[in-house]
């Protein structure tokens, strides 16, 4: 990548006024808020679509057919296109979008309710068992739902590259045989940062799995195009995506396995949600989701580069992403690390105390536990170059 300094600066102008779109960060000038993986400020028009649809046409979707419920309807309907056009679906006719709380619930609907339907008794599933634990234990509740029916199936855990903590698509191609049907994957790892390469697996996995991505830590931070990742099932979380909290979808493409029908009687949706997550995808398009990963790129290379400096920090993930010149820079907006002699819950207290809202704990990845605790700083375009140089100068204090 290019210099982060020249790159930043060259994005100013841009990035300023958007910055300036965000109450809550144009309120606290004296506190950085670096925990966007966990969830997104939002912006005003977000807030403001917010207010216009409960002040004009709050009313129940697919229920009455008066004008405020005809107007909701629309929108939901308006969004799950919306959705669609915002990932690059080749095929929106095919496909479909069902609105859910988040990616948790979201991929445990793919795995309760539509993954049954594909398995068969000796059939193989391939899930990630070091990445977020809602893309593992959706997986495993699924493989005991299926065992009380009489049915047995493998789970075999995705490899990974000990080097770097990618996907390792060489040995997926050893590890899938004749009876994998599906693979669940991570777009973003959530505590690494790292683009964990899912565009190889198609190939590892050849034509007829099932892939199902969890693209919680990007959309929203970066382009997203289902098309060229050539997976079946997207989830991602709208709250993550400068829209509400409690919104998210499953964008399923309706290619391979049955059709996706999510099980039971759907009840009243999130309607004020949808609301937002449609503002939020037109804010974002707006914006450029390309600009805003080579400013959180940019951003989170001057924190890394500066981080190598400091014997007194490990940074966690790939070692050679630590370099912004290097050709395998591909941390995205998060960067995590440990301090060799502070714990992270106490480093999190520290940082805070002077400003900073960082994330401190085992960050929910599936196999580790609180001692395995470390600080991950995320970001998002409402963060500067001027927190990255404070935070560095703090750290160096504490060494």
């Amino acid at each position: 990548m290019d210099d982060p300094a020249v790159e930043l600066k060259s994005l100013a102008s841009w990035q300023r006024p958007l910055r300036a779109q965000f109450p809550i960060v144009a309120r606290h000038t004296d506190l950085a808020y670096l925990d966007s993986a966990a969830t997104a400020q939002k912006p005003r028009a977000v807030l403001d679509a917010v207010q216009t649809y409960l002040t004009t046409a709050n009313a129940n979707a697919g229920r009455g057919s008066y004008p405020w419920a005809n107007t909701t309807t629309s929108l939901v309907e308006r969004t799950r296109d919306r959705v669609k056009e915002f990932l690059g679906d080749p095929a929106p006719e095919r496909s479909s979008v069902h609105f859910t709380s988040g990616t948790t619930e979201g991929l445990r609907t793919v795995a309760r309710d539509w993954l049954p339907e594909l398995l068969e008794d000796g059939d193989e599933i391939v899930v990630p068992y070091a990445d977020h634990q809602a893309n593992l234990a959706p997986w495993l509740e699924a493989r005991e739902q299926l065992a009380r029916q009489g049915v047995r199936i493998l789970v075999q855990q995705l490899p990974y590259q000990a080097s770097s903590g990618d996907y390792d698509p060489q040995a997926l191609a050893r590890t899938v045989g004749p009876r994998t049907r599906f693979v669940a994957a991570t777009h973003v790892h959530h505590v690494y940062g790292a683009d964990m390469n899912v565009h190889r697996i198609r190939e590892a996995v050849g034509p007829d799995a099932v892939i199902c991505l969890d693209a919680a830590q990007s959309v929203g931070h970066l382009p997203v195009s289902v098309a060229a990742l050539d997976v079946d099932f997207l989830v991602f979380s709208g709250h993550k995506a400068l829209a509400l909290p409690g919104t998210g979808a499953v964008w399923a493409r309706g290619l391979r396995g049955p059709g996706f029908r999510p099980g039971g009687w759907q009840g009243t949706p999130n309607t004020v949600g949808i609301a937002s997550l449609a503002a939020a995808l037109d804010w974002l398009d707006a914006a450029g989701t390309g600009r805003i990963e080579r400013w959180t790129t940019s951003l989170a290379s001057l924190l890394t580069d500066g981080l190598s400096t400091l014997d007194a920090y490990e940074v966690l993930g790939c070692r050679t992403s630590l370099s912004a010149g290097t050709a395998v820079q591909r941390r995205s907006s998060i960067v995590t690390f440990r301090h060799r002699e502070i714990s992270a819950q106490d480093l999190g207290f520290i940082l805070f105390s002077r400003g900073f809202m960082v994330r401190s704990d085992d960050h929910c990845q599936a196999g580790r536990s609180v001692r395995d605790g470390s600080v991950r700083v995320s970001l998002h375009l409402y963060n500067t170059p001027e927190e990255m140089e404070e935070l560095l100068t703090l750290l160096t204090e504490l060494q």
